[in-house]
């Protein structure tokens, strides 16, 4: 029992740092061109104000963290439990390249593409997420939206800026 709980710990502690560390390597593709490089975009009146990005994917990888551990504590034996953790790896690796093209190589274009793609990751690990725990997937649903409005967010910036 007491094995049990431990190893439940560590999965939810793995869970959690997971997507911080990813968030960690993102920021280091984003913060050094936000007051340069993004601060010279021409932005679109729905822009919001830059404070608003941080808390906002603090929460969302706290998100991501909790809906992670809520599938891999089923067992890594489920078939469908391994490709779930799968998608979330693929829709993870998508968030830090979508910072590294669009704030490190200063290419919306690029990063517009990729959006897509993290969009598609996004939704097809919600849905497997789903089949494995409700609550799983219900902790996706914020991930999916925002990275929705950041679709738009990116073709904005990309076509204001051409």
């Amino acid at each position: 029992m007491e094995m049990q709980k431990r190893a439940r710990f560590s999965i939810f502690a793995a869970s959690i740092l997971l997507p911080q560390a990813a968030a960690a390597i993102g920021s280091y593709f984003t913060m050094p061109s936000i007051p340069t490089w993004y601060a010279g975009l021409a932005k679109p009146s729905f822009n919001p104000p830059n404070w608003i990005f941080g808390p906002v994917w603090t929460i969302l990888y706290l998100l991501m963290g909790i809906a992670l551990a809520l599938v891999w504590i089923k067992g890594t034996e489920r078939k469908d439990v391994r490709w779930a953790m799968a998608f979330f790896g693929v829709q993870l690796a998508l968030n830090i390249l979508w910072s590294f093209l669009f704030f490190h190589m200063h290419m919306p274009s690029a990063a517009f593409i990729e959006i897509i793609l993290l969009w598609l990751a996004i939704l097809v690990t919600l849905l497997a997420f789903l089949r494995i725990s409700i609550s799983a997937g219900l902790l996706m649903i914020p991930y999916l939206l925002w990275v929705s409005f950041a679709v738009m967010l990116n073709f904005f910036l990309w076509r204001l800026n051409i």
